[in-house]
């Protein structure tokens, strides 16, 4: 046999001997790295906090890789890159709620900007809401409580899709409009129950709403510092106020 051939055989198993040894020395050191590790700063831009089997629980993300509405494991309705932020899931996968922030001004010199931070109804969309929206100055913020149908958004979202495949005419039109009625069918789809905060005439104030959305009772002390007390039929005109003749 020739020595060189011999050699060169050698050569070989030692080289994939070795090469083997070292791949099992970094996988056992990667496996028996400690769970809980510290660092002192991480640059990043989406984290998903998931279950053990899969299941998101919390997304925190920049805009361009931020995730869009999720039931029950799956997309629906728009696409994500939109809501830089955190997102909420419940244990079954479904967004729950949310915070996210915008705030940019542009080339003009206005400046748009929000803060918004929800919780939602299961199988359904947003009901306690803690909300600041800023137009160049023309700003609102306040706490609002609403009431949802208990029909899961999924079916809303489905009958959206079918309806925005139709051809562009007045059929299309209708079906968009009674879609997005606040009452089908005798059904309450989203109504607000209670504000209470600073609104845009830079009053503050506690709204309460009937089951129906309409608004009944207003308390508010606005711009100039006056205060009033308003009780509202359910067309919308003043019953009652205190004090007298304001």
């Amino acid at each position: 046999m020739d020595t060189r051939d011999s050699d060169v055989r050698f050569l070989k198993r030692y080289a994939i001997g070795s090469t083997t040894v070292i791949v099992l020395m970094a996988v056992t050191a990667f496996v028996r790295q400690p769970q809980n590790q510290r660092f002192g700063e991480i640059d990043v831009e989406r984290i998903n906090i998931v279950e053990p089997d899969g299941k998101l629980r919390m997304v925190i993300s920049n805009r361009p890789r931020s995730i869009g509405p999720i039931y029950k494991g799956k997309p629906f309705g728009y696409k994500g890159g939109n809501r830089p932020g955190i997102i909420f899931f419940n244990d079954e996968g479904t967004e729950n709620g949310g915070l996210t922030l915008r705030g940019a001004r542009a080339s003009d010199g206005k400046y748009q900007a929000s803060t918004h931070m929800s919780f939602d109804q299961f199988d359904q969309d947003q009901i306690v809401v803690l909300n600041y929206s800023d137009d160049n100055g023309n700003r609102q913020a306040g706490l609002t409580f609403s009431d949802r149908t208990d029909r899961p958004i999924i079916e809303f979202a489905n009958e959206l899709d079918s309806i925005q495949k139709l051809p562009d005419g007045p059929a299309k039109t209708a079906a968009m409009q009674q879609l997005r009625q606040p009452i089908r069918n005798g059904v309450v789809q989203a109504a607000p129950r209670v504000f209470i905060g600073r609104d845009r005439a830079k009053a503050s104030a506690l709204r309460l709403f009937d089951p129906m959305g309409r608004p009944r009772v207003v308390l508010q002390v606005d711009s100039l510092g006056v205060p009033r007390l308003e009780f509202l039929n359910d067309s919308g005109r003043v019953v009652s106020r205190l004090p007298q003749g304001q």
